[in-house]
């Protein structure tokens, strides 16, 4: 298939009973990479990539699901992650909540996964948290008993499963960590990023990597207004990305009017790709990055974002 209005389509009439069996598959997938593949390796909740290829990463999409077919649309790609073994998907979390669309959009997103294992990669936002970090108002119960009806719960109770096996982190080597939300600011190594879920609520781990945003002019980190994570600053930045060799931050989690920010002298990039309300910001964002050549900050990356 390389027709996202097919698969919207798909997403429009789904009944419960398919969406728990796509729901189910995707769960068996992803329960079970945790070995090298032929474009990744793994290690805990990090999927490592090697510096080739193509990437197109998006950032949140918060049940926005035209959005998100303006994004698969406008970069053919499911055409080219068929035909081309090194084109990668990678996806900033918080597929849903806050839209009306929520359960189609993680219909094609799961879909997404389903079709194209070892090309997408879908990681954990802080709207697919763990029951004491999530998001509140937290509307994605409401928008699948608009769909669902009476089995609306049982899906619920499968996608937060679900939530539990998506990655955390991915790392292209000596070059990128893509995450959800913000710095670990207390991790001493990659273990530390790769078993973050293991050792919630002890460690703050996942929470940050959930929660934190960058900001400026600060050291260290500070309460966030959020009520959950930290507000991190550049020294943050740079210890983290030290401790694990890359010289940039591509995250999502903040609603940017541009769909994209940039922080801490380029070293963290904000991707936001849902645009309109409850958010309004004017546009969304994505980015088209060849992973094989090198960028020292994101304001050389500028030119491969793409706006909606």
């Amino acid at each position: 298939m390389d027709d996202p209005s097919k698969l919207a389509a798909d997403a429009e009439k789904v009944d419960s009973e398919s969406f728990l069996k796509l729901m189910d598959h995707v769960i068996l997938l992803l329960s079970t990479e945790k070995s090298t593949t032929r474009n990744m390796e793994f290690f805990g909740r990090i999927a490592k990539i090697p510096p080739k290829g193509k990437a197109t990463v998006i950032g949140d999409i918060h049940g926005d699901l035209d959005s998100l077919l303006q994004i698969l649309n406008a970069t053919n790609l499911l055409e080219k992650v068929q035909r081309d073994e090194d084109a990668f998907m990678i996806f900033l979390g918080d597929y849903g909540d806050r839209g009306v669309h929520s359960p189609e959009v993680y219909y094609v997103v799961l879909s997404l996964k389903r079709m194209f294992p070892e090309k997408v990669i879908l990681l954990r936002g802080n709207h697919e948290g763990p029951k004491d970090l999530l998001a509140h108002p937290h509307d994605l119960p409401f928008h699948l008993a608009r769909k669902f009806g009476d089995k609306a719960q049982m899906v619920y109770e499968r996608l937060t499963t679900l939530f539990e096996y998506l990655c955390l982190a991915v790392i292209v080597n000596k070059k990128y960590v893509m995450l959800h939300g913000g710095v670990p600011s207390k991790a001493n190594s990659i273990e530390d990023v790769a078993y973050a879920c293991e050792k919630h609520p002890v460690e703050s781990h996942l929470e940050e990597i959930l929660w934190s945003d960058p900001v400026e002019n600060i050291g260290g980190t500070h309460f966030s207004p959020r009520g959950a994570g930290r507000l991190f600053g550049k020294d943050v930045t740079n210890r983290f990305l030290k401790l694990l060799d890359a010289q940039m931050i591509i995250r999502g989690h903040e609603p940017t009017e541009d769909g994209y920010k940039i922080n801490h002298d380029g070293k963290v990039l904000t991707l936001f790709s849902r645009k309109g309300a409850p958010y309004y910001n004017q546009h969304g964002a994505y980015l088209q990055l060849n992973l094989s050549e090198n960028f020292g900050n994101a304001w050389q990356i500028r030119r491969f974002l793409m706006r909606i």
